[in-house]
């Protein structure tokens, strides 16, 4: 009996596992929807569309970009967490991703249990951009300027809890300055604000601010990276201007469902590693001003849990929240 009820033990876990096996045997077998939490044109839109086309082609089914935006990239987010985990439907989002459990008190999901961390796949540096007619040349100079006028000086964000917002924040800290924060429902009239004079200072991508730098609308002071980036040399880093404790970079991430099949997982990212060291794919990355991560999915869950207790560490120190 003994051996009876071990032998029908082993039968019944093959038969739950047989679905998954013939599943990812047969896939991909249709289209793929890559959710994009966020609206069409920004950062996040426009290098999920690079990594998607180039996919697309090493998969042999058409990956189709849906963006799904709104509330910081939960309502997206939450679609692929609900979604089978069949291979069929996954998410790139930046690292909203990490900080919103933190920053939201009810998500319809569980980011750490709900998806498959398939890689880290890029990066954008922030950088700290102030309107050209402030009269701060460095970092050391808005410092005194805040200083001196307690209140006055102004900081757009594309919304709370962004790692814009939040970036600010631990800057803010760190300088022991205080600087009003005025969150926009979006980086486009968040940039918009600064670029008019509307708001004093923002952090923001290097996508988004370095074409205003160099038309000398917007003057960088310093870049949030552990070096100095290849877009805006002549731009210090943090660390150089005396706060070498804020890194800061908006990353991308691939995701999928829970319970999707380690093989399809195992596939997305072998074909994503080969697109990401192709030298097209990184040169167009590079125009977008962003650099590739390449991390394999343990290496990026481990990432995303690093970022998820970092950022929670600031959302609490600064107070920051949804309202």
């Amino acid at each position: 009996m003994r051996a009876f009820a071990k032998i029908l033990a082993l039968l019944l876990a093959l038969c739950a596992v047989a679905p998954a096996n013939v599943l990812a045997q047969g896939w991909p077998g249709r289209p793929i929807r890559l959710v994009v939490p966020f609206s069409p044109g920004a950062g996040t839109d426009a290098i999920s569309r690079i990594l998607a086309a180039r996919l697309a082609e090493s998969l042999g089914q058409p990956v189709v970009v849906d963006n799904r935006p709104g509330a910081g990239g939960t309502i997206g987010t939450e679609i692929v967490a609900k979604s089978p985990g069949d291979g069929y439907t996954l998410l790139f989002a930046p690292a909203a991703h990490a900080i919103n459990p933190s920053i939201y008190p009810r998500l319809g999901y569980n980011t750490e249990k709900d998806f498959v961390t398939i890689s880290i796949a890029a990066s954008l540096p922030v950088v700290m951009a102030i309107d050209a007619s402030v009269p701060a040349k460095s970092v050391a100079d808005l410092v005194a300027l805040a200083k001196a006028s307690p209140g006055k000086l102004t900081m757009a964000s594309a919304g709370n809890g962004t790692v814009f917002h939040l970036t600010g924040e631990m800057f803010k800290s760190a300088a022991g300055i205080d600087i009003v924060h005025v969150p926009f429902k979006g980086g486009a009239p968040a940039m918009a604000a600064l670029v008019g004079g509307q708001v004093t200072m923002a952090f923001e991508t290097s996508l988004t601010v370095a074409p205003h730098i160099k038309s000398g609308k917007l003057r960088g002071l310093a870049v949030a990276s552990p070096a100095r980036i290849a877009i805006l040399p002549e731009v210090p880093t943090l660390a150089q201007a005396g706060y070498p404790g804020i890194l800061s970079e908006n990353w991308y991430g691939l995701y999928a469902p829970a319970g999707t099949p380690k093989d399809v997982v195992g596939r997305i990212y072998a074909d994503l590693a080969k697109a990401l060291a192709d030298a097209e794919i990184k040169h167009k990355l590079a125009l977008q001003g962003a650099e590739t991560r390449e991390l394999d999915p343990e290496q990026s869950a481990q990432f995303v849990r690093a970022e998820m207790a970092k950022w929670a560490k600031v959302v609490k120190a600064s107070g920051a929240k949804i309202d």
